[in-house]
């Protein structure tokens, strides 16, 4: 894989010192979920504090929005009818380098359906500036109607948008053995991280216990278990009054996220597009994810007073939203500006690419009117 620089691998092992010494403040043991989150979320080295290019060519992996304007252009006719069903106000949640946020504002203003707040909820000072810096660059007009938020708001109307957000939060390594179940950590043998496993107990051993009764996990199967996710969600569920929140990820219903043939898991990590499972390598240089147990969502958010409003593939979505019509705007016989779009495209809906893969799901309060993005190939039913 392409080598740091100097600076880079100084950083990385400054974050890899840090979290050794909470291993052995914490008697030589953390879970991997905290590993997870210090090597993302430290704030001087963790990978989303970090001042490195995380999005595009250019970066470690690329998303929807970075693809273009299309992914955005078309998520906002969605928008447009979520602002119009409850208040004309947004909130981003991670909005990476900004580019989503820059496309949708500019849409949605073509469309004259612009909310009359778009907030960005964002954990690290070193991406707010980037998406200041793009937002100011493509749409420095609209820039005054953003503002960024360092913490949940206490009450919320308006829609939720969170893309590719749930895979980055921190979650568990459980390993199941019949009637053992153990959770997988992170010690230090001769200066390096290596797994270690232990017990599971608390909340965590009664979710393996369902999870293996439900989904018939066979002995030494190994995987993870989110508990972050669906408490995040349940947490919006208090705090959204009239409005959805709508999320994109990639993952699978439960029965296919611990199917007898994913018994490795889906723990990925990725660095300069190379997509490999060795999350201990070069701490804070490199993301690292889970796939999204989407049923586990929708119990979360159930539970805690909302309504599903829709679940399908993103390539569903994308054409119940419009994608021909956006793409129809360039004519094909200006191939300079057209080809790149529908190259783009391509990569969206595509099963081989993004189509199948990624999802997107709906949920919300007061909302009784069918989701334009949900209207075709609806699958709430395998949940």
């Amino acid at each position: 894989m392409p080598v740091p620089t100097a600076d880079a691998l100084a950083g990385s092992a400054a974050l890899s010192r840090d979290i050794a010494a909470r291993i052995e403040a914490a008697s030589g043991w953390i879970g991997f979920d905290r590993f997870m989150d210090l090597a993302l979320y430290s704030p001087a080295q963790g990978y989303y504090a970090g001042g490195a290019h995380k999005f595009g060519a250019g970066g470690d992996f690329i998303t929807a929005p970075e693809l273009g304007s299309t992914f955005a252009q078309t998520l906002a006719a969605q928008a447009a009818q979520l602002l119009a069903l409850t208040s004309p106000q947004i909130v981003e949640v991670g909005a990476g380098s900004g580019q989503l946020a820059a496309d949708l504002l500019l849409e949605l203003a073509r469309r004259d359906q612009l909310p009359k707040c778009y907030g960005i909820l964002e954990v690290s000072g070193e991406l707010c500036a980037r998406q200041h810096e793009t937002l100011g660059k493509r749409a420095p007009h609209l820039l005054p109607r953003v503002r960024w938020l360092d913490h949940l708001p206490e009450h919320f109307d308006g829609l939720v948008l969170a893309n590719e957000v749930l895979d980055a939060m921190p979650a568990h390594l459980v390993s199941w053995n019949g009637a053992t179940i153990a959770e997988r950590g992170v010690a230090v043998k001769d200066g390096q991280f290596i797994w270690s496993d232990r017990p599971a107990n608390g909340r965590l051993l009664e979710r393996a216990r369902v999870l293996a009764a439900e989904c018939a996990i066979a002995p030494g199967y190994l995987s993870e278990i989110a508990l972050l996710a669906p408490a995040w969600v349940a947490q919006w569920a208090a705090i959204l009054g009239h409005g959805a929140l709508l999320l994109i990820d990639y993952g699978f219903p439960r029965r296919e996220y611990y199917h007898p043939q994913r018994d490795a898991g889906t723990l990925m990590c990725h660095y300069r597009h190379h997509a490999h499972g060795e999350p201990f390598y070069l701490p804070g240089l490199q993301d690292i994810t889970v796939h999204v147990d989407f049923t586990a969502i929708v119990e979360a958010g159930c539970e805690a007073g909302l309504d599903l409003l829709g679940y399908t593939t993103q390539s569903n979505f994308l054409f119940n939203c419009g994608l021909t019509e956006i793409l129809a705007r360039t004519p094909a016989s200006d191939p300079m500006r057209y080809l790149p779009l529908a190259n783009a495209a391509q990569k969206l809906v595509s099963p081989a690419e993004m189509g199948e893969l990624f999802k997107v799901i709906a949920l919300g309060k007061g909302i009784s009117e069918p989701l334009l993005g949900f209207v075709n190939g609806d699958r709430s039913a395998a949940l």
